[in-house]
């Protein structure tokens, strides 16, 4: 279902401490062990409850289409549910776009957690309803896989309101990042994985990049293919409006591997572009706040709230 096009930011609730987790799977199958994933949210003060869909699977896809589309209302609309982590990418998320209730999720707004191929419930939910979503660790790769810090307490910061305007997001200093093109630019920080952000467009989840920060991180493509990417996006005028981007992890591809492509596609634009940013399919896996106001600092290297996530 569609709705009008968004008019203002629509912020979730800070979580409370003994917050309720949804646990969904829009995109591909994983198998889940019920028993470890209740057993971590508890040993942390939380709960959880696991949505029928994770326990099916169709092929390359967990459960079938209305089964997902389902699961992804069902944990909007329940009260006692406080936030929604995603069990794991793949592909599926983009094929339950066009039956996807905006009105519902704009009536209950919650934060969506997850990335990769759940890029497209961020860019569509955030075009149709305002709502902050949450480029970050998902259940199985990431919490279940014990992935070093700042993955869990970037998350959990932000989710618990820890974090505000005027904060910087913290980037684990064991990993270097790369000033592309030097410079300081403010807007509202969308994206996520490249892929998505090319096979999404012309559909309810294109991303609206004007006055935006972009985000990019991907996996498993080689140079050439993040090349095609970029210039699809660049012809289809998403690159004109951009204030600033954010380079995350491309596993595989090395920043300095990755820079001449970088300056050589941004560089007319005369924005600010950082490299090497620890968020996407890497470890540690940094969230980040989609939606949000952020101040992107290149030569200082920095990421800065220019908002609070949630309301006082």
């Amino acid at each position: 279902m569609y709705c009008t096009e968004r008019t203002e930011s629509r912020l979730p609730v800070a979580l409370p401490g003994n917050a309720c987790f949804a646990i969904v799977a829009p995109a591909g199958p994983a198998r889940l062990d019920a028993q470890k994933a209740s057993q971590w949210f508890a040993g942390r003060g939380y709960r959880c409850r696991i949505y029928p869909g994770v326990e099916e699977a169709q092929g390359y896809l967990a459960g079938t289409d209305q089964q997902r589309l389902q699961d992804l209302h069902d944990a909007f609309a329940d009260p006692a549910i406080d936030a929604i982590v995603c069990m794991r990418g793949g592909y599926g998320s983009m094929r339950l776009l066009d039956r996807l209730d905006f009105e519902l999720i704009r009536r209950n707004p919650k934060p969506l957690i997850g990335y990769s191929d759940i890029t497209a419930l961020h860019t569509a939910i955030y075009r149709k309803t305002g709502l902050i979503t949450f480029h970050g660790a998902m259940l199985n790769a990431d919490l279940l896989g014990a992935k070093q810090q700042p993955t869990e307490s970037s998350l959990v910061a932000q989710l618990m309101g820890q974090v505000g305007a005027g904060d910087a997001i913290a980037h684990p200093a064991d990993f270097a990042l790369s000033c592309v093109v030097p410079g300081v630019a403010s807007g509202r920080l969308l994206g996520g994985n490249l892929s998505m952000l090319g096979a999404t467009l012309g559909t309810v989840a294109q991303i609206d990049t004007q006055g935006c920060i972009l985000f990019i991180e991907d996996v498993n493509e080689p140079l050439f293919r993040v090349d095609r990417l970029l210039t699809q996006l660049r012809l289809a005028g998403k690159l004109a409006g951009v204030k600033g981007v954010l380079v995350g992890d491309f596993a595989g591809i090395t920043v300095a591997a990755m820079t001449p492509l970088l300056q050589d596609i941004f560089g007319p634009l005369g924005v600010p572009v950082l490299a090497g940013w620890r968020s996407g399919h890497c470890d540690p896996n940094v969230c980040l706040p989609l939606g949000a106001e952020v101040v992107l600092d290149s030569e200082k290297m920095s990421l800065v709230l220019q908002q609070d996530l949630f309301r006082a």
